[in-house]
């Protein structure tokens, strides 16, 4: 039970993408280029949202709060990974690995909670317009927000702790480029059944929940469209949910490629690749899709950045 070999760990190495010197070379400076782009674009919408009045609206309040969502996301990782390499070092803290997960965990359930949270407002705006303003009053806004916030730190602080009660053994290699929950589950030394009993139920609910309330309101949002007669009219209601419906996609397109893959085509090759997607490449793009595919955005952004150039000169 408790062999002499056996000890706790006070730090882990994160094994990263490759262990090849050049390889490693081109993935930092392709990870710093998608960190500094996840950066600016989150930002720039965050402050075009909150310098334009014209955008002072539900929809545009929860798409700047993802953007600070998808940033403090990426920044949960990228940054230690690009350090990693500067330095040359592969270790983590037992404690600093932790921090990573609950941080991890936590806007992981903020991006399902926010992209729900989104939908409801897509349909509200979509199936009851003449209301919309009485429904999705600020208050309501502010408690939406509140109650994703409440949701996600309350999950992440469950499973970190259930995390931090196990023992781990002298194996301290993460073959990951993060502190990934499933990897150090599978390097402990403990009875990890209470745990894997928690992320199938109450993290399966968190996960499942949003994703049907996003489903559920897709399906009355297409009916009320269907039933709009002009052409012109049904092009203008789904242009509302375009850029929604395509970070949803993508979203989770890339989890679903990691959790529910076939276990014949499952490797730890194809989970990290689809990982790296949903945890770098999504919040890299997503600024780009609202802001490419939205007019207001567009017309923000241009604003912003004129008021810019005319305080410089």
């Amino acid at each position: 039970m408790g062999s002499a070999n056996q000890f706790n760990v006070s730090e882990f190495l994160l094994l990263g993408l490759s262990r090849q010197p050049q390889q490693q070379q081109i993935l930092f400076l392709l990870f710093l280029s998608m960190y500094l782009a996840t950066v600016l674009g989150n930002l720039l919408i965050i402050l075009a949202i909150s310098t334009d009045s014209r955008l002072h609206t539900p929809m545009y309040f929860f798409l700047s709060n993802l953007s600070f969502v998808d940033l403090c996301f990426s920044s949960t990782n990228v940054p230690k990974m690009l350090v990693n390499y500067i330095l040359g070092s592969q270790t983590i803290s037992f404690l600093g690995c932790l921090t990573q997960l609950y941080f991890f965990i936590m806007f992981t359930v903020m991006d399902h909670c926010l992209l729900a949270v989104m939908a409801y407002d897509r349909f509200v705006a979509v199936c009851h317009p003449l209301h919309y303003t009485t429904k999705m009053t600020p208050q309501l806004c502010a408690l939406l927000l509140a109650g994703s916030w409440g949701i996600a730190s309350l999950h992440s602080l469950l499973h970190t702790l259930l995390m931090a009660w196990l023992s781990f053994c002298a194996d301290n290699r993460i073959p990951h480029f993060f502190c990934d929950g499933a990897a150090l589950l599978k390097l402990s030394c403990s009875d990890t059944y209470l745990n894997e009993m928690m992320i199938l139920t109450e993290g399966g609910l968190i996960t499942l929940i949003p994703l049907v309330c996003i489903l559920v309101s897709y399906i009355y949002i297409t009916s009320a469209v269907l039933r709009v007669p002009s052409t012109k009219g049904k092009w203008k209601a789904f242009s509302t949910c375009g850029s929604h419906l395509a970070v949803v996609s993508i979203f989770y397109g890339t989890i679903f490629a990691v959790y529910f893959n076939p276990s014949s085509s499952h490797s730890a090759e194809n989970d990290i690749a689809a990982t790296v997607m949903y945890t770098v490449v999504t919040p890299m793009l997503n600024p780009f899709i609202y802001s490419l595919r939205n007019k207001d955005m567009k017309e923000a952004l241009r604003k912003m950045m004129g008021r810019k150039r005319d305080s410089t000169r």
